[in-house]
């Protein structure tokens, strides 16, 4: 450093003039020295006219890292040529660092670092200067740029960059294997050893600083060890109602290797009870766990002795000669009596009953045990969760299974329940068992033609021809082998027209024995057949079969079997057939439309207007002689002269047999109108010689009795008006005034005033 400070005074003194005047700057050797040695001046500004002559710019500045010290720490000073010490010259700092890392006194241009620097964190600073005028503001010198880097102290040790470092050595390794390596290492002893390792920095200003590392050396295992049992006998107790495939026990053999070298394998030594017991190796503690092969029972035997081996599953054939890498153990297991269930003598009952079998009947019986020592009664209880227990019963004691009920199979062939046996002394401890029932078939029912048969018969039948073939249905369940035979009835086979003949294979085929049918003397013929089948006992139903004859051609194809077609002249064809209908079908409408015509002509004939038509409403100005005079009739009997006739019959209806006339019941004394029309409504609803059509009848009823008795005068001839008494009427209200007046006094009367 030192060196190059005064190379740069040297070419500052040969090359006077130059655009920067560096005062020489000495290293900081303690925080005491000078602080105004770093001095840069800013160029000066020359006259366009004059040669500039240009030197060397030394244009950097230094700072210790790490500054400890109360004050900020001097860098430098910038000093312009134009700067006279007046304070006319103001001097600015910009850049990296500016303001924030260091700072610079406008008037005098010192340059201060106001905190500590690290050169690891940050080796420089590029900053720029400028010299303005107060007064102005306008720069006195262009703007210079300069650096300033931080000087490294050492204050960091040496670090080895990939630490910790491990190194692995085999076990029992020779000496001069490795440097490192002692005699007589064990793993089993100490696995892994730590070196220290120091690297010291010799250079640097504060002198050499030292950096350590560890390295870890461990020992790689080798499989020098075998495995041995901590005991030589294990005892393991297991109660008898342990499930097969289950772990009964542990047993561990140590082996001081590590990794692969300390997996082991257990083996069960053929002998007394092995084959019962098996061995597996548990591969995360290396355990022999012991599972059970197959059920065990205390009643029968009580414990079981076989040996283990354990051995080392990976050899290692350098360590041979140290001896077999295995070790042997007994292991005694003493099987724990446990309280059990009842146990049936099958697994599934299977028992047969013929249907029909009478109520109570034993179908058979189921047997459970209690195999404990000092064994317990059993009872039996249907499992009511099933559908079989209101068809059958057990005896609890016995375990008996008897008819409830009357069976059918061809309700139900086969019923699947269970029975429950349960221990007397220990009601908690139960078994079930399935029972299967099946119904066999009685033979009740008698067989049957399969389906209904159609069957016809050409006319030109010849004798000895089959013309159906019919086979049997039997709604019992048929056994292997049923055999159906068909046969005439007795009745049937006196002079038969057709005859059956047996196929021997549950079909029969229906022969005929005549040459030739005629429809015109009997289109069906009845066929009795029976049928029987070959169960015991032998059931037989006789089924009669219907043979309709029909008109074939020459080959024996049926073209008509209809009853209409026997009156047809032979040869006549189908088209000709639809022909003949439709001709009937016309004639027939025409016939109707002339009728209807008719009658119509013959109605216009008797009536004159529409209008007129059933005009029965008949008007009387006086009392008539009641129902009888309104009783409804033709009024166009009056129009029309020519067709009155004596009697007094309707022309409207069909004349009925001489009916007597009808006789009404008589009205009653103050009967209501309402009721009195609703009877004589109804008595014309079911008067048969009422007219067809709606007709207006009259009734002459005055309704209920008046309060003024009778107003008729045939009872007063023996009376006289004047013999009579008016005054009354006057009572009756404004209604019969005129009648007060006109039977009052004389002198009150004036019919000039009766309006």
């Amino acid at each position: 450093m030192l060196t190059r400070n005064c190379l740069s005074l040297l070419l500052w003194v040969l090359f006077d003039g130059g655009l920067l005047t560096p005062l020489q700057p000495q290293l900081q050797r303690t925080l005491a020295t000078q602080p105004r040695e770093n001095v840069i001046r800013l160029p000066v500004q020359r006259s366009h006219f004059q040669r500039v002559k240009r030197g060397w710019v030394w244009n950097q500045f230094f700072v210790l890292e790490e500054y400890m010290g109360s004050e900020p720490q001097y860098v430098g000073k910038l000093h312009s040529d134009l700067d006279k010490g007046e304070g006319t010259v103001k001097y600015t700092l910009s850049g990296d660092g500016a303001g924030t890392v260091f700072t610079i006194d406008e008037t005098t241009g010192d340059i201060h670092a106001i905190r500590s620097l690290d050169r690891e964190e940050k080796p420089f600073y590029t900053l720029r200067a400028q010299a303005v005028d107060i007064e102005t503001r306008r720069p006195l010198e262009p703007e210079s740029e300069f650096i300033i880097k931080v000087q490294d102290i050492n204050d960091n040790e040496p670090k080895f960059l990939d630490g910790p470092y491990v190194a692995s050595v085999p076990e029992m390794s020779p000496v001069g294997v490795i440097r490192t390596a002692l005699p007589n290492m064990d793993r089993e002893v100490k696995e892994q050893y730590q070196v220290l390792i120091q690297a010291k920095d010799m250079g640097g200003q504060l002198g050499g600083l030292a950096g350590t590392t560890i390295v870890n050396i461990t020992l790689t295992d080798v499989n020098d060890n075998p495995p041995r049992f901590p005991k030589s006998i294990f005892h393991l107790k297991v109660p008898e109602s342990s499930p097969i495939g289950s772990a009964i026990g542990r047993i561990r053999a140590v082996d001081p290797d590590f990794g692969q070298n300390a997996e082991i394998e257990y083996n069960i030594v053929p002998g007394d009870g092995g084959n019962l017991f098996d061995i597996v190796t548990d591969e995360d503690t290396q355990e022999g766990v012991i599972k059970l092969k197959k059920p065990l029972d205390f009643e029968t035997k009580k414990a079981y002795t076989f040996k283990v081996e354990a051995s080392n599953l990976h050899l290692d054939h350098r360590f041979h000669s140290v001896g077999p890498f295995k070790d042997t153990a007994t292991v005694k297991i003493s099987v724990l009596d446990v309280e059990e269930p009842p146990v049936f003598s099958k697994p599934v009952y299977t028992m047969e009953v013929y249907e029909d079998t009478p109520v109570g009947t034993i179908i058979g019986a189921v047997t459970a045990q209690d195999l404990d020592v000092g064994s317990s009664a059993v009872r039996y209880f249907i499992d009511w969760k099933s559908d079989g227990d209101s068809y059958f019963t057990i005896d609890g004691t016995e375990g008996t299974i008897a008819t409830n009920e009357l069976l059918d199979r061809e309700i139900t062939a086969q019923y699947n329940f269970s029975i429950i046996a349960r221990k007397v002394s220990n009601t908690l401890l139960t078994s079930k068992v399935n029972i299967l029932i099946n119904v066999l078939d009685v033979n009740e029912f008698p067989p049957e033609i399969a389906v209904p048969y159609e069957t016809s018969v050409c006319e030109n039948a010849k004798p000895g021809q089959i013309i159906q073939i019919v086979s049997a249905a039997d709604r019992d369940l048929s056994p292997a082998g049923q055999q159906f035979s068909f046969r005439l009835s007795p009745e049937a086979a006196i002079k038969p027209n057709f005859t059956v003949r047996d196929f021997r294979n549950n079909t029969a085929g229906i022969e005929t024995r005549r040459n030739g049918y005629s429809r015109r003397q009997q289109e069906l013929y009845f066929l009795p057949i029976v049928v029987e089948d070959s169960s015991y006992p032998v059931q037989s139903s006789t089924n009669t079969m219907t043979i309709r004859v029909c008109r074939c051609d020459s080959d024996g194809t049926i073209l008509s079997c209809n009853v209409e077609a026997i009156f047809l002249p032979v040869g006549l064809s189908t088209g000709a057939l639809i022909a003949i209908l439709l001709c009937i079908v016309i004639l027939l409408a025409i016939v109707v439309l002339y009728v209807a015509l008719r009658r119509q002509k013959k109605k216009d004939t008797l009536m004159t207007s529409k209008e007129d038509i059933r005009d029965n409403v008949i008007h009387y100005d006086d009392e008539g002689g009641g129902e009888e005079d309104t009783q409804a009739f033709d009024i166009g009997a009056l129009r029309n002269p020519k067709v009155i006739e004596e009697n007094k019959i309707r022309r409207d209806i069909k004349p009925d047999s001489l009916c007597l006339p009808r006789q009404r019941p008589p009205v009653e004394d103050n009967t209501d109108i309402r009721d009195f029309i609703n009877q004589r409504l109804q008595e014309n609803d079911v008067d048969p010689t009422a007219p067809p059509y709606d007709s207006l009848a009259t009734y002459a009823y005055e309704g209920n009795g008046s309060v003024a008795d009778s107003l008729s005068s045939i009872d007063s001839l023996t009376t006289t008006e004047a013999d009579q008494d008016y005054d009354y009427l006057t009572d009756w209200g404004p209604r019969f005034k005129v009648l007060a007046d006109m039977f009052g006094e004389e002198e009150s009367y004036n019919p000039d005033k009766v309006t």
